[in-house]
Formats: C-alpha cells, structure tokens, sequence
C-alpha cells in the first residue's frame, strides 16, 4: 500500500522539512516587502529595505530554529514513551 505506517513517516518528515524551508523563506520576503514599502512612503532607500531584510532572515531562522526543538522534543517523548514500554 502507498499510506501504510512506514511510508507514513517519511511523508511526515518531508512535510516538516518543507514547513521550514517556507517557514525562512515567509519571513525574508515579508521583511524585505515591509521595508520596501516604508522605503518608498518615507522616501529613505535602501536604509529601511536593509533593516527589515535583515529582521526578515533573523525572524525566518528563528521559526525554524523553534520548529526544530519542537520536532527533538516531539521525538524525545516519543522515544522515551518507548522505552517505557519496553520496560
């Protein structure tokens, strides 16, 4: 079968890989819209354009770097809940 359990996993795995490849991606292109359009309305290229870019990549690593501890911790409770059983 193509859904069974093993199979699964590995579509779960490249979900939440594609999650963060998105994730850092949204957050350089809002920073980078953001600061194009205050650029334009205060009229002070590139120095705003500049800044939220830099917020952007910083906010993108962020989400991805809280999405992975989410993840470790998800497979911790799960290895742990495991172990238990094994037990």
């Amino acid at each position: 079968m193509l859904f069974n359990k093993k199979n699964s996993k590995h579509f779960e795995s490249l979900g939440i890989a594609s999650v963060m490849g998105l994730q850092l991606v949204s957050g350089v292109v809002v920073g980078l819209a953001m600061g194009y359009y205050l650029d334009k309305y205060f009229e002070t290229k590139p120095w705003l354009t500049l800044i939220f870019l830099v917020f952007g990549i910083i906010a993108g690593y962020r989400n991805m770097f809280r999405e992975m501890q989410r993840i470790q911790k998800k497979e911790a409770d799960t290895d742990a809940r495991n172990d238990s059983e094994k037990d």
